[in-house]
């Protein structure tokens, strides 16, 4: 039992230890051009307002983006006054266990929304493709466009519900505290 707090400190300390504090990233030759943007307290703060905009914004950004996930948060998070490290932290939404999933998922529901098996004039879309035998023209036709289609829709709803979550969320969290403080003072 005691190795966990131990543990605990130790990684707390190796985080303490390898993060960059704010002078060092306003002295980055890279960011020092907008620094001043990016380092916003604003934008590192806490609210209740930030919070669940920095979760839908990771949300979006983790799906969307393939590669550089954290920086196109970090920089679409500033028009949109979201929270960096909250949406920095929800990108990880999409890591190589839950990747594969998404795009099958994605697939899935854009061939739904498309109604890509549904008979059209001629054949069936899927005949078609059996028939054409070529791996190349079935995704470029078929696949493609419902993924894509299908990776907007899971964006969207789980921004969405992102949102919604972490606003009730925080709603909760401060009602609890509230009730805490009250409990507290009629103790006294």
């Amino acid at each position: 039992m005691a190795e966990r707090p131990r543990l605990f400190t130790r990684v707390a300390a190796w985080w303490q230890r390898t993060m960059p504090t704010r002078e060092s990233m306003e002295q980055n030759r890279l960011l020092r051009p907008i620094a001043h943007r990016v380092l916003a307290p604003a934008l590192w703060r806490f609210t209740r307002r930030s919070v669940p905009r920095g979760v839908a914004l990771g949300m979006v950004t983790g799906i969307l983006f393939p590669v550089a996930q954290i920086a196109f948060s970090a920089v679409l998070a500033l028009p949109i006054r979201a929270n960096i490290p909250v949406a920095a932290a929800m990108t990880f939404i999409t890591n190589p266990f839950t990747t594969p999933f998404l795009w099958v998922a994605a697939y899935w529901i854009g061939k739904q929304a498309l109604h890509l098996d549904a008979q059209v004039p001629g054949a069936p879309i899927a005949t078609q493709v059996a028939a054409n035998s070529s791996w190349l023209h079935w995704l470029l036709s078929t696949a493609g466009p419902a993924t894509i289609v299908g990776l907007f829709i899971i964006t969207l709803v789980l921004s969405v519900v992102g949102y919604a979550a972490a606003a009730l969320g925080w709603r909760w969290w401060i009602a609890r505290k509230w009730r805490s403080r009250a409990h507290a003072r009629l103790k006294q």
